[in-house]
């Protein structure tokens, strides 16, 4: 049974029951719930001014290492760029260099990656920070770009390469005639008085004088165009080096290659003799750049050491009549 409350009526002198309005009841309740709310939503700024939340904190942690990372992937890109800018430097300004063959222009190295909308995606995304973001995104394409076009800088070198191998073997760069054989070098190249005709004739090779049946070595890497035998060189060959380089060797006693025959440099072609118009044993050896002859001493030191080349001059100072 509900308790009744009574007050005291001055008027009637009587005790009176206590009766609630409607009013005064939904005033209470509202101020109840007032009362309520307040103190719950105190409770929760107390609560999350002194207390994480369980998933906030755990997502604290993660956004951390996200960072973390983040910045890990900034120095890498940035060590890749430095990698990348020495080998820039070192195809341009040394391979390219010793190659004879142009940089690669910056305007390449350097062009763009993409249009403006090819990070539109990213763009319409709600990212807290899409500068530092799409940035990222340009930093690696760039990279990546800068690579490529190096890979195919690489593969240009090593074609150029292989290119100039094959010309440094083909062209004439040693002697034809080992020096423990050789016992004179005449040098005289151009104008000379010839010993059997008597007369002043240009003279376009060097003669190296040597027993006969000392081995003739090819000069360089190339191709037999001319075996035969001449009433003024005797036996002779002609070897085309390719490049505009060609050789010839004159006044042979035999020799063991033929029209056609592919040789390499250092390899035994004939031997020394004293065929055609010769006066004595010894080799008559041309060098010849697009059909001019060129004086061969030129191209001798390539393979000796400082002491073989001394010998060479020793050798090539002793006086001597020519011999063809």
């Amino acid at each position: 049974m509900a308790k009744i409350r009574y007050y005291y009526n001055t008027e009637t002198c009587k005790y009176e029951p206590i009766k609630v309005t409607k009013s005064a009841m939904f005033l209470n309740v509202v101020g109840f719930l007032s009362l309520s709310l307040f103190m719950a939503f105190g409770l929760i700024y107390v609560y999350r001014v002194n207390f994480t939340p369980i998933k906030e904190s755990k997502l604290k942690d993660q956004n951390s290492v996200l960072k973390l990372d983040w910045k890990i992937l900034n120095e890498k890109l940035n060590t890749a760029y430095d990698n990348v800018a020495e080998l820039q430097f070192k195809d341009d300004n040394i391979y390219r260099v010793i190659l004879d063959t142009d940089a690669i222009p910056s305007t390449i190295r350097e062009g763009g990656v993409g249009g403006h909308n090819k990070y539109g995606k990213l763009s319409e995304q709600e990212l807290e920070q899409p500068e530092l973001i799409i940035g990222a995104y340009q930093d690696v394409d760039n990279l990546r770009k800068k690579l490529y076009i190096q890979s195919k800088s690489y593969d240009q070198i090593s074609d150029l390469l292989s290119e100039k191998e094959k010309m440094w073997a083909s062209r004439p760069a040693i002697q034809p005639i080992n020096n423990k054989e050789l016992t004179r070098l005449h040098t005289t190249f151009g104008k000379r008085f010839h010993p059997i005709l008597k007369r002043w004739n240009n003279h376009d090779g060097l003669d190296f004088t040597a027993p006969s049946g000392t081995p003739v070595y090819a000069t360089g890497d190339g191709i037999i165009t001319a075996s035969y035998r001449s009433s003024t060189y005797g036996n002779v060959l002609f070897i085309n080096h390719g490049y505009g380089y060609q050789t010839r060797y004159a006044h042979l006693t035999k020799y063991i290659v033929d029209r056609g025959e592919s040789v390499k440099r250092g390899q035994v072609i004939g031997y020394v003799g004293n065929t055609g118009r010769s006066q004595a044993p010894h080799l008559h050896y041309e060098v010849l750049y697009n059909y001019k002859p060129i004086n061969p001493i030129n191209f001798f030191q390539r393979d000796l050491g400082n002491e073989e080349y001394e010998k060479l001059i020793e050798i090539s100072k002793q006086s001597t009549i020519p011999l063809d």
